[in-house]
């Protein structure tokens, strides 16, 4: 028996043998490097072309490799790792691709007076003006929709996780998922037809607001109900077992211990609206003028003033349109940095 478990390790045999690990690497560059001469030879000229070719070279190069040093089974297992990191690639570099582009293009006219200036009596196509306005207004109408969908919504997901058990939490869940599923335009439509047409109040910040309150309710809902359910019910009978009345055990145990998956999920919410433009041009309309009151007139926006600048072309109006677009990616950027921020500093801290 010792002489035959010597003979199944003898030097030269690739029974059990493991391939480097720069052997990925090595792959990866050889892939990329035949990707490129294939499409070279083929008058291939997009870089989009090669970048495929040399993922499907990644891939099946190292099954051929893997295959015939480490086996069947051990191949299967880098081809599914090589899947996984050509999936990766594919989503980040557009990705990438996307910030690059717009960070090249914003920065030409993105400064201190373009930030505090609106477009005033700048014509679309001269130079000039800016989106002071425009941020104005998006802070103005986003800031309106939290307050009025964050209680609701918190609410609304306190009742379903505590208390909801019969056909009207089931009601509530149903229009929730649905909810979660209309498009933007369809929440204008309902805005447009009850504010402006039945009650006759006319276009405004408050009007596009009401908008976004609905496209951000069933995010908060389904965020906050996910984050409830997190908190162990230890904690609920705990407190109930010391004569706590579940509103108060609500209040002080389970809402502090899910504070922080709440406050991230408000955040990715607000992130979520604050691109919206269809239900804006509805109902906000337009204007390039600097109005501090939501609640009456038309009002700027970043995501009409990005589409309208764009819409209206030459040189100037393009490079407003990227700058606008920047601003608005980094005011996302900071709500998904400060929730991320909130999330770890409300993390459940465990003791060593």
């Amino acid at each position: 028996m010792s002489h035959a478990t010597l003979t199944d390790k003898r030097p030269g045999s690739l029974r059990g043998a493991t391939l480097p690990k720069w052997f990925p690497w090595a792959v990866a560059a050889g892939s990329i490097a035949l990707g490129i001469g294939i499409s070279a030879a083929a008058g291939l000229r997009s870089s989009i072309q090669w970048g495929l070719i040399a993922a499907v070279l990644f891939v099946l190069g190292t099954y051929g490799i893997a295959g015939r040093v480490e086996g069947r089974r051990q191949a299967k297992d880098r081809v599914v790792t090589s899947l996984v990191w050509v999936a990766f690639l594919l989503a980040v570099i557009p990705l990438a691709s996307l910030v690059y582009e717009t960070v090249k293009r914003g920065v030409k006219v993105l400064d201190g007076y373009f930030l505090t200036h609106s477009m005033g009596v700048v014509a679309d196509k001269d130079p000039g003006g800016g989106i002071y306005h425009a941020i104005l207004g998006t802070l103005q109408q986003v800031g309106i929709a939290t307050v009025i969908a964050v209680p609701i919504g918190v609410l609304t997901a306190i009742y379903l996780v505590e208390y909801g058990r019969g056909k009207l939490a089931k009601a509530v869940t149903f229009f929730v998922d649905v909810m979660t599923g209309i498009p933007s335009i369809v929440a204008g439509l309902f805005v447009l037809s009850t504010w402006i047409l039945i009650l006759g109040m006319g276009a405004s910040g408050f009007a596009g607001a009401l908008a976004l309150t609905i496209l951000m309710l069933p995010v908060v809902v389904r965020s906050t109900e996910e984050m409830l359910k997190l908190v162990p019910n230890e904690l609920r009978e705990a407190s109930l077992a010391l004569g706590v009345p579940k509103w108060r055990t609500i209040l002080k145990v389970v809402v502090p211990t899910s504070i922080g998956g709440i406050t991230t999920g408000v955040m990715l919410a607000i992130a979520r609206i604050t691109g919206e433009t269809a239900p804006l041009l509805m109902l906000v309309w337009v204007t390039d003028f600097i109005n501090a009151n939501p609640f009456s007139d038309a009002q700027g926006s970043l995501p009409v003033y990005i589409y309208l600048q764009y819409s209206a072309g030459g040189e100037a109006a393009y490079d407003r349109a990227w700058a606008a677009a920047l601003t608005l990616i980094a005011f996302i950027m900071i709500l998904n940095l400060a929730a991320r921020g909130i999330a770890r500093w409300k993390a459940p801290k465990t003791g060593r």
